[in-house]
This record gives structure tokens, sequence and C-alpha cells, in this order.
């Protein structure tokens, strides 16, 4: 006698994940830290943990050990990120149902790996014209690391914008414009304010006598440090920030110089009133690029998102 076929069951089974906490155990094998999977998430700290929780009770696996460099996974971790990504990736193409991208209709999160500067220069203008033509399209602006790489190829972001020249593998570039350098100073600084206002350069003498305030992960901020070393220049540092933020009242409230990317620098001085010189070191310029992965390299929200920024930047 044939024997009769299982009946499907009713439901799946309990032990087996949801999908968000599929998202985290990408999320967290990409970013080895639990406070910036919550943020790529959109999630609270707390919330991630319970989350990472109960995915460790389902699988019978820590998946995930806190070391000094971060959270490293445990080998049962490196053997299931391949099927769980290829499940997201499934799951993705299925919800997209329809390859069309209509801007005036859509509702999609576009995820964009930013630097710093990026978020005071293009972010600002790249919102208002999503909103005027895609009003269900949501912006997420992420950093841009050492994981962005991943986070393209994985889908977690669908655009980086900036100086990157490590992305490299499978992913397409588009160059939107060169970035020189510019010096910054306050508008009352008691040795520089007049010789702005008889538009006298900024002396190389002036630059090194002068105290100076640096950002210590600015973009290029290698190559500035080795046009310094070329030209045997010593700059007295008196302020070091982690980032632009906050710098611009600094330098107005301040005689600190602060050397800076041109359009960074343009876009704080507008911003806050400061005194932009050209600098007198000679520094390498560099590109800003779009940088997408070769599988989005077709889906039509990604390129439409790629046209915006090249029709907005590019020089």
């Amino acid at each position: 006698m044939t024997a009769l076929p299982e009946p499907l069951p009713d439901r799946m089974p309990d032990a087996m994940p949801d999908l968000k906490l599929l998202r985290l155990f990408d999320v967290l094998y990409g970013t080895r830290s639990v406070t910036r999977a919550a943020e790529q998430l959109g999630q609270s700290q707390p919330t991630v943990s319970i989350w990472l929780g109960r995915l460790r009770e389902q699988l019978g696996d820590p998946l995930f050990v806190r070391t000094p460099s971060g959270m490293q996974p445990t080998p049962r971790a490196d053997a299931l990120i391949g099927p769980t990504r290829s499940i997201l990736e499934s799951l993705r193409r299925l919800a997209a149902q329809d390859d069309a991208f209509d801007p005036a209709t859509a509702r999609r999160r576009l995820r964009i790996c930013m630097t710093d500067a990026s978020h005071i220069t293009l972010l600002p203008p790249l919102l208002a014209r999503v909103r005027a033509e895609a009003p269900g399209v949501q912006l997420a602006a992420t950093r841009m690391d050492g994981d962005t790489a991943q986070a393209l190829a994985s889908g977690e972001a669908d655009l980086a914008v900036g100086y990157a020249p490590w992305l490299e593998t499978g992913i397409h570039q588009q160059t939107l414009f060169q970035q020189d350098w510019v010096c910054l100073a306050s508008p009352t600084h008691p040795r520089l304010a007049r010789r702005r206002n008889l538009n006298m350069d900024l002396s190389l003498d002036l630059y090194q006598a002068e105290p100076h305030v640096t950002i210590a992960a600015g973009t290029g901020a290698h190559l500035l440090d080795a046009a310094l070393a070329r030209a045997g220049v010593v700059r007295t540092v008196q302020l070091e920030l982690p980032s632009f933020l906050g710098l611009a009242p600094i330098i107005s409230a301040t005689d600190l110089l602060a050397t800076l990317p041109r359009q960074i620098g343009e876009t704080l001085a507008t911003l806050g009133g400061l005194k932009v010189f050209d600098c007198p070191v000679p520094v390498e310029t560099f590109p800003v690029r779009q940088h997408w992965h070769a599988r989005y390299h077709q889906d039509p929200g990604n390129q439409w998102l790629r046209g915006l920024m090249r029709e907005l930047f590019r020089a």
C-alpha cells in the first residue's frame, strides 16, 4: 500500500526565528556592535539585546561573544550567516512585487552611508528634493566606515556617498565632484579679519604661527597630514574634535584656524558667518563619489536615487 503524504503543518515551528531576528543577526554580524546594530535597525539598545537573547535561545548558541574588538561571531554564527542572508534577499525580492519605481507613489526606505561632512553639506538639499518628488520615501543616513562594503552587498544600505578609496570589489562608483582645501577663521580674528577685508591671502608664515583646531576623523585628513609633512609645516594644535559638530561656533568664538575640504568649509562659513581663505599649503584634492553594489545596479529605486544624486551634485 502506498503511504499517504503527511499533511503540511498549520503553522511554522515555534523555534523558527521571525524576520526581525534574522535581520538583527545579519546586521550584528556586519557591525560587530549591539549599539550600531540598534542604530541601523532603528531600535533601542535594550530592545536589540532582548532580541539577541531570544535568537540565542532559539538557536541554542551564543552566536556572538563580547571581546575588546567587538562582538565576535561563534563558529555556528559563521555557518548560519550565508543561509540567513540568502533568506533575507529572497524575502526582499518577494516583497518587491513590481520592479517599477514611481517616486510619486513609492513607499520605500532608502539607506545612504555618509560621512559627517556629507550630513551637513549633501543631506539637506537631497532631503528637500526627496520630499518634493517622493513624499512616501524615507531616507536613513548611516555612517561611512569599514562595514560599508558589506552593507552595500547585503542591501542594508542602498548607496554610499563620500571619499571611500577602500570600496572596490563588486562596487560601482561615480565621481560627483573634486574637493580642494580651505581654511576657516573667525570674522573677528585679531590678526586675520583685516587681511580678509583687504582680499589678502593667508600666508604660509601666518598659517604656521596661528593656533589650530583639527578634526580627528575628518574626510581626507590623511591627505592633509601628508601635505603638511611634505611642506615641513608644523601646526600648533590646541583643540582636536571627533567630528565637525560644534566646529563653527568654536572658530567663531576663538582665534583658532581650521583646515578642511572646501565644500564643508564653505557650508560652515555660510551657516556661521566665518571667513574663508585658500589653504596656503598645496594639499592633494580628492573625489567625492557615490558607490553602489553590482547586485543593485538595475534596481529601479536605486537607479532613481543615483540619478537624483548625480543631478544635484555632479560638477
